[in-house]
């Protein structure tokens, strides 16, 4: 049995600005969360996290409460992200504690973690935000499904295809992963 719908959703759904703002401070954290997972850049998750709520303000008649409004706003932040990530044309270094600990020559593995992360920024987003969250996030595959609106086969599909373009292109500068 379905739990009934909140008053604040039903009343979000009709356009009240309080129960917005209710809706924006309950979850404004989560959804910040989550963009940060994908965009892995604070600054750019700040933005994207106000992009989102004005995205979820707009659609506010689309909204269907009986479904609840955690997933709809993880889809819609995560289509902001993707957004965001499509506009972008400068390389951005994935952070410190996801490179590899440096053992050895220090120079070779900042190089490595150069040649990863740039190999990483020339996968098509949709891939790349695939593999962020299931692979570098360590996230269920069903959980990325429902966040991207896919299929978990879908899932397995992108992540095995970022992957394999990651494994190339590093081979074809002569890392051997």
């Amino acid at each position: 049995m379905q739990n009934e719908p909140s008053s604040v959703l039903r009343e979000f759904q009709h356009g009240s600005f309080d129960a917005f703002e209710v809706l924006f401070r309950e979850h404004q954290g989560a959804v910040f969360g989550w963009i940060l997972r994908i965009v892995r850049d604070p600054a750019a998750a700040e933005e994207l996290t106000l992009d989102t709520f004005y995205r979820i303000h707009q659609a506010h008649a689309r909204f269907e409460p009986a479904r609840g409004f955690e997933g709809w706003s993880r889809r819609i932040a995560t289509n902001a992200a993707l957004d965001w990530m499509r506009r972008r044309t400068n390389e951005v270094e994935l952070p410190a504690d996801v490179a590899a600990p440096t053992k050895g020559d220090p120079a070779v593995s900042e190089e490595i973690r150069r040649k990863t992360a740039a190999a990483f920024e020339r996968l098509a987003p949709k891939l790349r935000v695939a593999a962020t969250l299931a692979v570098i996030e360590g996230m269920a595959q069903k959980e990325v499904a429902e966040a991207l609106g896919i299929s978990v086969a879908a899932v397995k599909l992108r992540v095995f295809r970022a992957l394999r373009l990651l494994r190339k292109d590093l081979e074809q500068q002569g890392i051997r992963p």
